[in-house]
């Protein structure tokens, strides 16, 4: 969803638009407008980024800091933006992983008594 706001965003932008923000400069002669999932430092998505450890009770605390850690980044997006065409989709994001938090969390105690 984030890909699509964020080409939704640029696809019509101007040659001016593009020369005026030098960060955006940089990415589209790399990527046009094409959705390319980086951090907001820049630094490219990578599968090395997953933590898995193959225990239940680890993994499901690591599940839980990732939803902990999406829910802050839309937190900070919302801190940024004005569009409510942003705005609305962006907020439905930051409830899933609310309730991705709790739903992981209700099942850590029903895990913890698997292998206790």
């Amino acid at each position: 969803m984030i890909g699509t706001i964020v080409h939704q965003l640029t696809k019509n932008l101007t040659e001016k638009q593009i020369e005026d923000n030098p960060n955006f400069a940089a990415y589209f002669v790399d990527h046009t407008n094409g959705v390319y999932p980086t951090a907001a430092s820049g630094v490219p998505w990578s599968a090395a980024s997953m933590q898995v450890k193959g225990d239940t009770i680890a993994d499901l605390n690591e599940d839980l800091a990732a939803e902990q850690k999406a829910r802050v980044t839309y937190d900070n997006i919302l801190r940024l933006v004005d569009d409510p065409d942003i705005i609305e989709p962006i907020k439905f994001l930051r409830e899933r992983e609310v309730v991705h938090f709790q739903r992981f969390g209700d099942t850590l105690p029903q895990s913890c008594k698997l292998f206790f």
